[in-house]
Protein backbone atom coordinates (compact mmCIF):
# COMPACT_ATOMS: atom_id res chain seq x y z
CA UNK A 1 0.00 0.00 0.00
CA UNK A 2 0.85 3.42 -0.64
CA UNK A 3 0.15 6.60 1.42
CA UNK A 4 0.63 10.26 0.70
CA UNK A 5 -0.22 13.65 1.77
CA UNK A 6 -1.31 16.14 -0.12
CA UNK A 7 -2.92 19.42 -1.24
CA UNK A 8 -6.08 19.51 -2.85
CA UNK A 9 -6.66 21.72 -5.60
CA UNK A 10 -8.53 24.61 -3.00
CA UNK A 11 -5.38 24.45 -1.22
CA UNK A 12 -6.34 22.13 2.11
CA UNK A 13 -4.43 19.72 3.18
CA UNK A 14 -5.59 15.77 3.53
CA UNK A 15 -3.90 12.60 2.83
CA UNK A 16 -4.71 9.04 1.40
CA UNK A 17 -4.30 6.32 -0.63
CA UNK A 18 -2.45 6.18 -3.44
CA UNK A 19 -3.54 3.65 -6.22
CA UNK A 20 -1.14 3.97 -9.54
CA UNK A 21 -2.83 7.37 -11.35
CA UNK A 22 -5.54 8.27 -8.39
CA UNK A 23 -5.63 8.87 -4.64
CA UNK A 24 -8.65 7.83 -2.27
CA UNK A 25 -9.11 11.29 -0.06
CA UNK A 26 -9.13 9.77 3.72
CA UNK A 27 -9.00 12.94 4.91
CA UNK A 28 -12.62 12.33 7.01
CA UNK A 29 -10.96 9.97 9.09
CA UNK A 30 -8.06 11.19 10.54
CA UNK A 31 -6.73 15.10 10.38
CA UNK A 32 -3.77 13.94 8.72
CA UNK A 33 -1.60 10.67 8.32
CA UNK A 34 0.47 10.76 11.25
CA UNK A 35 -2.96 11.29 13.22
CA UNK A 36 -3.89 8.31 11.33
CA UNK A 37 -0.81 6.24 12.14
CA UNK A 38 -0.99 6.87 15.98
CA UNK A 39 -4.70 5.45 15.25
CA UNK A 40 -3.36 2.42 13.86
CA UNK A 41 -6.24 2.54 11.18
CA UNK A 42 -6.70 -0.56 8.68
CA UNK A 43 -5.59 1.66 5.78
CA UNK A 44 -7.08 -0.76 3.06
CA UNK A 45 -10.48 -0.22 4.43
CA UNK A 46 -11.26 3.09 3.97
CA UNK A 47 -13.25 5.00 2.04
CA UNK A 48 -13.24 8.74 0.43
CA UNK A 49 -13.51 10.51 -2.67
CA UNK A 50 -12.09 9.82 -5.19
CA UNK A 51 -9.42 11.97 -7.00
CA UNK A 52 -6.48 12.30 -10.04
CA UNK A 53 -3.36 12.28 -8.58
CA UNK A 54 -2.66 15.27 -11.37
CA UNK A 55 -4.97 16.88 -9.84
CA UNK A 56 -2.90 17.49 -5.96
CA UNK A 57 -0.03 18.65 -4.68
CA UNK A 58 2.07 16.28 -3.03
CA UNK A 59 3.81 17.49 0.72
CA UNK A 60 6.30 15.50 2.37
CA UNK A 61 5.31 11.93 3.04
CA UNK A 62 4.24 12.99 7.03
CA UNK A 63 4.53 16.99 6.64
CA UNK A 64 5.12 17.46 10.88
CA UNK A 65 6.63 14.73 12.26
CA UNK A 66 7.42 14.92 15.79
CA UNK A 67 10.87 14.32 15.12
CA UNK A 68 13.16 13.73 11.78
CA UNK A 69 16.18 11.73 13.30
CA UNK A 70 19.29 11.45 10.75
CA UNK A 71 21.73 8.97 10.23
CA UNK A 72 25.27 9.87 9.59
CA UNK A 73 28.62 7.86 8.06
CA UNK A 74 25.92 4.57 7.53
CA UNK A 75 27.46 3.34 4.66
CA UNK A 76 31.43 2.35 4.16
CA UNK A 77 31.94 4.21 1.15
CA UNK A 78 30.79 7.48 2.99
CA UNK A 79 32.73 7.07 5.81
CA UNK A 80 36.09 6.51 3.44
CA UNK A 81 35.44 9.72 1.27
CA UNK A 82 34.95 11.72 4.37
CA UNK A 83 37.90 10.34 5.64
CA UNK A 84 36.04 9.98 8.92
CA UNK A 85 36.79 7.24 11.82
CA UNK A 86 34.13 4.69 11.96
CA UNK A 87 32.25 4.55 15.46
CA UNK A 88 30.88 2.02 17.34
CA UNK A 89 27.54 3.78 17.71
CA UNK A 90 25.58 5.63 14.74
CA UNK A 91 26.31 9.22 14.51
CA UNK A 92 22.74 10.54 14.99
CA UNK A 93 21.71 14.33 14.30
CA UNK A 94 18.16 15.95 12.94
CA UNK A 95 16.09 18.00 10.36
CA UNK A 96 13.28 20.33 11.47
CA UNK A 97 9.94 19.98 9.42
CA UNK A 98 10.15 22.55 7.27
CA UNK A 99 13.45 21.62 5.98
CA UNK A 100 11.63 19.05 3.76
CA UNK A 101 9.51 19.04 0.44
CA UNK A 102 7.32 16.59 -1.29
CA UNK A 103 7.74 14.94 -4.08
CA UNK A 104 7.85 17.48 -7.45
CA UNK A 105 8.40 20.59 -5.51
CA UNK A 106 11.40 22.69 -5.51
CA UNK A 107 14.47 22.11 -3.61
CA UNK A 108 15.84 26.13 -2.25
CA UNK A 109 19.14 27.10 -2.88
CA UNK A 110 20.24 29.35 -0.31
CA UNK A 111 22.42 32.53 -1.29
CA UNK A 112 24.71 31.91 1.42
CA UNK A 113 26.23 28.99 -0.04
CA UNK A 114 27.77 27.49 -2.87
CA UNK A 115 28.25 24.05 -1.70
CA UNK A 116 24.56 22.39 -1.52
CA UNK A 117 25.00 19.04 -1.99
CA UNK A 118 22.22 15.96 -2.05
CA UNK A 119 22.51 12.92 -0.21
CA UNK A 120 20.20 10.23 -1.34
CA UNK A 121 18.58 8.00 1.38
CA UNK A 122 16.27 5.52 3.06
CA UNK A 123 13.59 6.81 4.97
CA UNK A 124 11.86 4.94 7.44
CA UNK A 125 8.25 6.09 9.26
CA UNK A 126 7.45 4.85 12.33
CA UNK A 127 4.15 3.47 12.66
CA UNK A 128 3.86 2.19 16.75
CA UNK A 129 5.83 4.12 19.28
CA UNK A 130 7.79 3.45 21.72
CA UNK A 131 10.90 3.28 23.89
CA UNK A 132 14.04 1.32 24.23
CA UNK A 133 12.69 -1.24 21.50
CA UNK A 134 14.46 -4.42 20.87
CA UNK A 135 16.30 -5.10 17.98
CA UNK A 136 14.64 -8.38 16.93
CA UNK A 137 10.94 -5.96 17.55
CA UNK A 138 12.11 -2.96 15.63
CA UNK A 139 9.92 -4.51 12.67
CA UNK A 140 6.63 -4.26 14.46
CA UNK A 141 7.59 -0.54 14.40
CA UNK A 142 8.05 0.59 11.11
CA UNK A 143 4.71 1.91 9.30
CA UNK A 144 6.85 1.88 5.70
CA UNK A 145 9.42 3.46 3.95
CA UNK A 146 9.87 6.47 1.27
CA UNK A 147 13.09 8.02 -0.53
CA UNK A 148 14.98 10.88 1.10
CA UNK A 149 17.30 13.63 0.00
CA UNK A 150 19.09 15.01 2.67
CA UNK A 151 20.25 18.15 1.28
CA UNK A 152 23.20 19.54 2.97
CA UNK A 153 24.89 22.92 2.72
CA UNK A 154 28.05 21.72 3.28
CA UNK A 155 29.76 25.08 4.23
CA UNK A 156 27.57 25.33 7.32
CA UNK A 157 27.84 21.70 7.87
CA UNK A 158 31.36 22.26 8.78
CA UNK A 159 32.16 25.36 9.99
CA UNK A 160 31.48 24.35 13.36
CA UNK A 161 31.67 21.10 14.93
CA UNK A 162 28.00 20.49 15.01
CA UNK A 163 26.05 18.92 11.91
CA UNK A 164 22.99 20.80 12.60
CA UNK A 165 23.82 24.65 10.94
CA UNK A 166 24.05 22.52 7.31
CA UNK A 167 21.63 20.07 7.45
CA UNK A 168 18.06 22.02 8.09
CA UNK A 169 17.71 24.88 5.99
CA UNK A 170 14.39 25.45 4.70
CA UNK A 171 13.11 23.74 1.99
CA UNK A 172 16.56 21.67 0.82
CA UNK A 173 15.64 18.33 1.99
CA UNK A 174 12.90 16.22 -0.16
CA UNK A 175 10.93 13.54 1.36
CA UNK A 176 8.24 11.37 -1.08
CA UNK A 177 6.14 10.92 -2.99
CA UNK A 178 4.96 7.94 -0.78
CA UNK A 179 4.74 6.16 2.37
CA UNK A 180 5.57 2.24 1.16
CA UNK A 181 4.02 -0.28 3.40
CA UNK A 182 6.59 -3.43 4.10
CA UNK A 183 4.06 -5.62 2.44
CA UNK A 184 5.09 -3.87 -0.54
CA UNK A 185 8.85 -4.65 -0.16
CA UNK A 186 9.51 -8.34 -0.60
CA UNK A 187 13.42 -7.82 0.40
CA UNK A 188 14.48 -4.38 1.47
CA UNK A 189 17.57 -5.19 1.51
CA UNK A 190 18.33 -5.99 -2.26
CA UNK A 191 16.66 -2.59 -2.63
CA UNK A 192 19.33 -0.11 -4.02
CA UNK A 193 19.90 4.02 -3.66
CA UNK A 194 20.49 5.75 -6.66
CA UNK A 195 20.56 9.57 -6.63
CA UNK A 196 20.67 11.10 -10.34
CA UNK A 197 21.49 14.66 -10.82
CA UNK A 198 20.25 16.19 -14.55
CA UNK A 199 20.24 12.10 -15.34
CA UNK A 200 23.64 11.22 -14.25
CA UNK A 201 23.78 8.27 -11.84
CA UNK A 202 25.92 9.66 -8.66
CA UNK A 203 25.33 7.19 -6.04
CA UNK A 204 23.84 3.90 -6.28
CA UNK A 205 24.37 1.42 -3.14
CA UNK A 206 21.96 -2.12 -1.75
CA UNK A 207 20.02 -1.03 1.39
CA UNK A 208 22.06 -4.09 2.29
CA UNK A 209 25.56 -2.38 2.61
CA UNK A 210 24.16 -0.08 5.83
CA UNK A 211 26.48 -0.56 8.74
CA UNK A 212 23.64 -0.40 10.90
CA UNK A 213 20.80 -1.71 9.87
CA UNK A 214 16.94 -0.68 10.26
CA UNK A 215 16.35 -2.58 13.83
CA UNK A 216 19.89 -1.71 15.00
CA UNK A 217 19.13 2.18 13.99
CA UNK A 218 15.48 2.06 15.82
CA UNK A 219 16.58 0.33 18.44
CA UNK A 220 19.42 2.66 19.51
CA UNK A 221 17.39 5.75 18.76
CA UNK A 222 14.72 4.48 21.05
CA UNK A 223 16.56 4.23 24.06
CA UNK A 224 17.86 7.93 23.96
CA UNK A 225 14.49 9.17 22.74
CA UNK A 226 10.88 7.56 22.94
CA UNK A 227 9.99 7.28 19.07
CA UNK A 228 6.19 8.51 18.15
CA UNK A 229 3.97 7.71 14.94
CA UNK A 230 5.03 9.42 12.15
CA UNK A 231 8.77 9.98 13.65
CA UNK A 232 11.09 9.65 10.74
CA UNK A 233 14.48 8.29 10.44
CA UNK A 234 16.81 8.89 7.62
CA UNK A 235 19.00 5.77 7.62
CA UNK A 236 22.15 7.38 5.89
CA UNK A 237 23.46 8.23 2.50
CA UNK A 238 26.53 6.20 0.49
CA UNK A 239 29.32 7.47 -0.99
CA UNK A 240 29.14 9.28 -4.08
CA UNK A 241 28.14 12.78 -2.33
CA UNK A 242 28.81 15.97 -4.49
CA UNK A 243 31.18 17.37 -1.84
CA UNK A 244 33.80 14.63 -1.81
CA UNK A 245 34.02 14.27 -6.14
CA UNK A 246 36.67 15.06 -8.44
CA UNK A 247 35.46 18.04 -9.56
CA UNK A 248 33.12 18.44 -6.21
CA UNK A 249 29.03 18.34 -8.07
CA UNK A 250 27.30 20.87 -5.95
CA UNK A 251 23.72 21.59 -6.96
CA UNK A 252 22.74 24.58 -8.88
CA UNK A 253 19.54 26.37 -9.90
CA UNK A 254 18.08 24.81 -13.15
CA UNK A 255 19.10 21.41 -11.60
CA UNK A 256 17.14 18.35 -10.92
CA UNK A 257 17.75 15.63 -8.40
CA UNK A 258 16.23 12.36 -8.45
CA UNK A 259 16.56 9.49 -5.63
CA UNK A 260 15.43 5.82 -6.57
CA UNK A 261 15.18 2.82 -4.44
CA UNK A 262 13.89 -0.20 -6.30
CA UNK A 263 10.04 -0.82 -5.30
CA UNK A 264 9.60 1.83 -2.76
CA UNK A 265 9.74 4.47 -5.78
CA UNK A 266 11.52 7.74 -6.80
CA UNK A 267 11.36 11.20 -5.48
CA UNK A 268 12.23 14.03 -8.08
CA UNK A 269 12.84 17.27 -7.45
CA UNK A 270 14.23 20.66 -9.26
CA UNK A 271 16.39 22.90 -7.64
CA UNK A 272 15.70 27.07 -7.72
CA UNK A 273 17.19 29.98 -6.04
CA UNK A 274 15.79 31.29 -2.83
CA UNK A 275 13.91 34.42 -3.54
CA UNK A 276 12.86 35.20 -0.08
CA UNK A 277 13.60 38.79 0.99
CA UNK A 278 16.44 38.88 3.33
CA UNK A 279 14.26 40.68 6.71
CA UNK A 280 15.83 42.98 9.50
Amino acid sequence: MRLISFLRACGTPSWGRLDGATVTDCGAHAADLKAALAADLAFGGLTGPTLPLADVTLLPVIPDPDKILCVGLNYATHVAETGREQKEHPAIFHRWADSLVGDGAALIHPPETDRFDYEGELAVVIGKGGRRIRPEDAWDHVAGFAPFNDGSIRNWQRHNIQFTPGKTWPGTGGFGPALVTPDEVADLSTQRVQTRVNGELVQDQPISDLIWDVPAVIAYCSTFTRLNPGDVIATGTPGGVGDKRNPPLYLRPGDTVTVSIGVIGTLTNPVIAETEPTKT
